[in-house]
Parts: structure tokens; C-alpha cells; sequence
């Protein structure tokens, strides 16, 4: 029987321009560590994950390496790759660098408060229907308007979920999707892994139970939120 290997890609490239700061809000410090590293802490603690790619900017490489990857030995990053201006093409370079696992995560840095619990179910889900997207049922009423704030429809709150990261796939079918989506060029509204998988693998995704504490850190807000939370 074939070893399962499971890497993944923790995405670190983006500029976190709605935080309205000028570092970037994954390198941010919070009680005296920059947010990348909490959810590196995590997949670096994992048994079932056996590599990292770090996926950063161009200019944040040798920062990365020095300041986060050697300082804290996070011994399971096996590459720092830089990534791309758009969100699908830091993926696409992570993808490259994890050639010859079994499962990709896929999981965005700026998400800190991610555990080792969603990380075993993501990974049991994707065994089992050969993905996982986490997420959790809305707690609110959603609302369909027009971009001038008409209402168009209210979709059953039942069957409504907030999507999170990570998202675990088998590594060829997503790595293909990817390949295909980048040569037809056809990226737009690419916002997460799922979408690629669907729209260029006819993948049925799959959604798994992750944590209403699994938040990404966009706003001012939520970094003052993270910072009560590890208090």
C-alpha cells in the first residue's frame, strides 16, 4: 500500500489592505508573535501533516525564513515560495511545491485560531470523498441584493454556510483543476480552492465542520478580537 503524504500550503503573500496598516496583517504582532505563526504552530504540532509550503511575497521571503521559520523551528516547512499578487496564483505556486503528496490543506495564515481537531476531520473527510471545505451554518439571515442594496432573495438560512480554510484535496485532481483554470485564463471571481475545484474538475466538494473561532484576520476589529481571545 502507497505511504499517504499530506502537506500543506499555508498562503502568507497577501498585502491585508483593508487592515489600513503598511505591514502586512499576517506579520502583525499579537502578545509578542507575528499571526502567521499561530497557525503554523498548529500544522507544525499535527502528526498528520508531513510538510509545509509557505507561501509569501516576493519581498517577505528572506523575513519569513529568518524571522518566523528559523526563529520558532518550525521544522516541517520544507519550502518558502514566493507568491503572486492574486490569491489563486500564491495557491498555484504552492501547488507546485507540493509535487508528490498525497493530500494538499489548503489554508490561509491570516487564519491563527485554526486547530489540530479541524485539521484530523478535514483530513478524515477528504479519505473519505476525496475533499473537505471547511466552514459553519450561518448564524444570521442572508440576504440577495442588487449592488444598489435592492433585496433579490433571502436563501434558507438552513442550508446557508460560512466558508473557511482549510480545504483538503487529493492532491492531482486539485493540482489539475488549477492547471486548467490557468491556461484557459478564466480566473475571475476565483475567491477560494472550492470554486477552482468545481468549476474546471467538476469536483462535488464537500463541506466539513470547522469553528465559529476560525475567523480570517481582515479588520482592525478582528485583530482586537484575537487579541481578547489570547488573553
Amino acid at each position: 500500500m502507497a505511504q499517504i503524504i499530506v502537506n500543506a500550503i499555508v498562503l502568507a503573500a497577501g498585502k491585508g489592505s483593508r487592515m489600513g496598516m503598511d505591514t502586512p496583517k499576517q506579520y502583525l504582532m499579537v502578545r509578542g508573535k507575528p499571526i502567521l505563526y499561530y497557525s503554523l504552530k498548529t500544522f507544525e504540532e499535527c502528526k498528520a501533516i508531513d510538510g509545509i509550503i509557505l507561501v509569501a511575497g516576493a519581498d517577505d521571503l528572506n523575513y519569513c525564513r529568518e524571522e518566523i521559520v528559523e526563529k520558532y523551528g518550525f521544522l516541517k516547512v520544507k519550502s518558502i515560495v514566493a507568491g503572486g499578487k492574486e490569491r489563486y496564483l500564491s495557491v498555484f505556486e504552492g501547488l507546485h511545491a507540493a509535487e508528490g503528496c498525497t493530500y494538499v490543506m489548503i489554508h490561509d495564515g491570516a487564519r491563527p485560531f485554526v486547530t489540530e481537531e479541524i485539521l484530523l476531520h478535514n483530513l478524515e473527510t477528504a479519505m473519505q470523498k476525496g475533499n473537505a471545505i471547511t466552514g459553519m451554518p450561518v448564524k444570521d439571515t442572508i440576504r440577495i441584493c442588487t449592488p444598489e442594496g435592492k433585496t433579490i432573495s433571502t436563501p434558507d438560512r438552513r442550508v446557508v454556510w460560512q466558508v473557511q480554510t482549510p480545504q483538503t484535496f487529493l492532491y492531482e485532481p486539485i493540482c489539475k483543476a488549477y492547471q486548467v483554470m490557468m491556461e484557459r485564463g478564466h480566473t475571475d471571481g476565483i475567491t477560494d480552492d472550492a470554486m477552482v475545484a468545481e468549476r474546471f474538475a467538476q469536483i462535488q466538494t464537500v463541506m466539513c465542520e470547522g469553528s465559529y473561532r476560525n475567523i480570517k484576520i481582515t479588520s482592525p476589529e478582528d485583530l482586537e478580537w484575537m487579541r481578547m481571545q489570547l488573553q
